[in-house]
């Protein structure tokens, strides 16, 4: 391949200066030609509809990357066929959002024909003969929306008359049936009773799948369609309902004419229909792919009003159709908790992957106290339960942030065995719970970076973006990092067309490579550009506090970069928006105010002592201190800017609930990761801090702090007889220390690893010129209540510690 090819196809990574090419080795043969090929010709086509889908990466930084397209582009994809009752139609991408972890099962129904699916439209084109264990990925990475959430049903009996059966007919009718059928309806045209024109949809639904395509184009077809339409309200609801499962088989246009008419009639029938019947029918229209809201609302109002009735296959089936609709009926909502309770131990495992999924789409809030007795289940049977439901209760545990670890233990012994059979979008929702509940479990996540490379074709632009933020976000480079990397900016690259609709996940992943100190800069300079700011601005997520991150971060760590920047009004306006949001929230808390209120005291006034945000686009607060290398505090905070008034007056009093709720990350009644954000450090939380020995600057560990008689006349002679090292006097310049006060939000949960994005402002303030100095919230915290000396000769023991100037120096 030639090396202009090369540079353009395959992207630098940050830390790469070079990109060294070769031949294409002999040992890829023909076929491996053949199917590069096609990957340039899409490639080409990308490029020529818009003209960034080329790729150049930044090297700002100080690594290689070696890159090996070889690694994960193995995998061809061929065409999809949908199974019957499929409309035809690319399903949206709000119904493409569910995993699926395992093989689908295989629909007995004969296949219709072959269509692309929407998340296979490059590997496609690899039209190649597949190898054995090839055609073995690409039946794990198949993924039917329509059909993988409805593997519940098949657990129970009692779903056949809630749920569409898509078992095919035990005698299958032939095209010359069928003719013989519609010629007969045809003729008879006005004598066709209700009955008889039903009965007609009955034996059309036995009709071979390979021939819907044929009949739907006859124009007979339409005319028996035109008697359902015009006797419509003469038919029996069974007679109905049997005509709605016949257009379900046979595929009907969900905006045919027909179905408009059974839409109005079954609403206009709903309350002389049984909770079965009503449910049979929103399954049908869930085949059919056809949206019914005023149906669905008259449903949801009748089980509302029935829903103590509710056995359990009718409960499960319900949350199914709410979750597929994604519509939450708050008034019945608030009554399914207790139903949950009511079957939780009778459900079967994939009933409990249903219910949670069904939740999850539907965006219905649950109670910790339903989540955690849910999790308690799984994390009991997870070795029973595949991998499908397993992911299902996953999502719904990162909505309600459930800090549940017993599942999450179990989780890190039962999932990375799994991975390599699992799917693309399943191993998304697995390593995004991990980073969304702040979890770090390196089994899991190794094991999904080793897989990733093998499968990054099928990824859509959400799974790249979502999978590069989760490394980021628990701040992970897994052992094959170049080569994860590398496999998931490519599949960026191929997505681009995918970011104009749907911006946020550029940004979801261009902000997890930051996290970690890589910046392809093609991407940034797209992300960065006026028109795709513009875009941002109607997406239904707010995006600017993300692009202000990256685009500030980025002139900090990118010095060489030469693209699009945000404008210089946009970071006025969001840094502004920021600092009023800190002078609300971050500055009155009470573990910051306390440490604003003693510096100052021990330094000599409010001109020593500066509470900010020294980088605004990091969205954390800092204590700025200045000290001149004899080690004597530097006055440099104008007047203007002392914000000691707004401080002083707050009047916080450290009660014993604030600081159980500072210390445990919340009250007893409280899931500790949604009170402020933290996690809980179970084993820390009543830690606290020893007095520091000469020349031990470790962590502060149990027991009480003890002022000794020299400490005290080291605090009241000043700082200077603290600083007898000679580095202290060598050098001239002054040292800028950026003291952080951090929380349990700070840090991966149940760990002391910081998280990607104070890993990054560290990392940052240490470029700006700052020395980073922590008070980890494992050692301050626990001395908010101990004694006013105690805790000035912690904050001493921190400024003046001489190892801070020995490293500035």
């Amino acid at each position: 391949m030639a090396a202009v090819l090369m540079c353009r196809r395959f992207p630098r990574l940050s830390r790469v200066t070079t990109l060294v090419t070769t031949a294409t080795r002999k040992a890829e043969g023909g076929s491996g030609k053949r199917k590069q090929q096609k990957e340039e010709s899409l490639e080409k086509t990308d490029a020529e509809a818009d003209p960034v889908a080329t790729i150049q990466l930044l090297n700002p930084l100080h690594y290689r990357v070696l890159y090996n397209p070889d690694a994960y582009a193995k995998s061809r994809a061929a065409s999809q066929q949908h199974p019957a009752g499929s409309s035809g139609q690319a399903l949206s991408d709000d119904f493409t959002t569910s995993s699926q972890a395992l093989p689908p099962i295989g629909n007995a129904l004969p296949k219709a024909k072959a269509k692309l699916h929407p998340q296979q439209t490059v590997s496609a084109y690899f039209s190649t003969p597949q190898t054995k264990e090839e055609a073995e990925n690409e039946r794990q990475e198949m993924h039917d929306s329509k059909e993988d959430p409805r593997m519940f049903q098949k657990g129970r009996p009692e779903y056949r008359f809630v749920s569409y059966d898509r078992s095919e007919p035990a005698e299958p009718l032939s095209l010359e049936e069928a003719d013989s059928i519609l010629c007969s309806v045809a003729a008879h045209r006005d004598s066709q009773s209700p009955g008889a024109i039903a009965d007609s949809f009955r034996k059309l639904s036995c009709l071979l799948v390979g021939h819907h395509a044929a009949l739907l184009a006859n124009a007979q077809f339409d005319t028996l369609c035109g008697c359902a339409m015009e006797n419509i309200k003469s038919f029996s609801t069974s007679d109905l309902i049997d005509v709605l499962k016949a257009c379900v088989w046979l595929a009907v246009p969900p905006s045919h004419p027909l179905l408009n008419a059974c839409d109005s009639e079954f609403c206009r029938r709903v309350w002389d229909m049984d909770l079965d019947q009503l449910l049979l029918v929103a399954d049908c229209w869930r085949c059919l792919q056809r949206s019914v809201p005023s149906y669905l609302s008259i449903l949801f109002s009748y089980a509302n009003m029935h829903w103590k009735d509710l056995t359990l296959p009718q409960f499960v089936q319900l949350l199914y159709i709410i979750g597929e609709g994604r519509r939450s009926p708050v008034d019945l909502i608030q009554k399914v908790e207790s139903v949950i309770l009511k079957y939780l131990d009778s459900f079967t495992l994939e009933e409990v992957g249903a219910v949670c999924l069904g939740l999850f789409k539907s965006l219905s809030g649950i109670s910790d106290h339903v989540m955690r007795r849910i999790a308690d289940r799984v994390s009991l049977q997870m070795e029973d339960m595949s991998t499908y439901a397993l992911v299902n209760v996953l999502k719904l545990l990162r909505c309600t942030r459930m800090d549940h670890l017993p599942l999450l233990k179990e989780l890190g012994k039962v999932v990375p065995a799994r991975i390599p059979a699992t799917n693309i979008q399943g191993i998304m929702h697995i390593a995004l719970t991990c980073s969304s509940l702040h979890y770090f479990d390196e089994g899991v996540m190794a094991a999904v970076a080793t897989s990733l490379p093998s499968k990054v074709t099928y990824c859509r632009s959400k799974d790249a973006a979502k999978l590069l933020w989760s490394y980021g976000c628990l701040d992970y480079e897994p052992p094959n990092r170049e080569e994860f990397y590398s496999s998931l900016i490519e599949q960026m690259h191929r997505k681009l067309h995918e970011f104009r609709k749907f911006p946020e996940h550029l940004l979801t992943g261009l902000l997890g490579l930051a996290f970690v100190k890589r910046f392809p800069e093609e991407l940034i300079d797209y992300a960065l550009r006026d028109d795709f700011v513009e875009k941002t601005r109607g997406s239904k997520y707010e995006l600017q506090k993300d692009l202000f991150t990256l685009g500030k971060s980025v002139e900090i760590e990118c010095p060489s970069y030469q693209g699009s920047h945000l404008s210089p009004q946009l970071y006025q306006e969001m840094t502004e928006m920021v600092l009023n949001f800190a002078e609300q929230e971050i500055y009155v808390r009470p573990e910051i105010v306390e440490a604003t209120s003693l510096l100052e005291s021990m330094l000599g006034g409010l001109e020593y002592v500066k509470i900010h945000m020294i980088l605004p686009h990091t969205r954390s607060s800092d204590l700025e201190v200045h000290l001149a290398m004899d080690g004597h505090p530097i006055p440099f905070n104008s007047k203007d800017n002392v914000r000691g008034k707004t401080l002083k007056d707050i009047g916080v009093s450290l009660t014993d609930d604030l600081m159980t709720q500072l210390i445990k990350g919340g009250s007893h009644s409280q899931s500790p990761l949604r009170v402020g954000n933290e996690a809980t450090t179970p084993g820390e939380d009543r830690r606290e801090a020893q007095p520091p020995h000469a020349g031990d600057h470790t962590a502060l560990s149990c027991g009480a702090l003890t002022a000794t008689t020299g400490l005290e006349v080291e605090l009241k002679s000043g700082p200077k007889s603290a600083l007898s090292s000679p580095v202290w006097k060598q050098q001239p310049r002054e040292v800028k220390l950026a003291i952080q006060v951090s929380n349990k939000n700070h840090y991966c949960y149940c760990s002391k690893r910081l998280l990607g994005l104070h890993r990054l402002k560290r990392r940052q303030l240490q470029q700006l010129g700052y020395v980073v100095v922590e008070l980890p919230f494992w050692e301050w915290f626990p001395l908010l209540k101990r004694t006013r000396l105690e805790k000035l000769s912690y904050l001493h023991y921190k400024v003046f510690d001489p190892a801070l100037l020995s490293r500035a120096a």
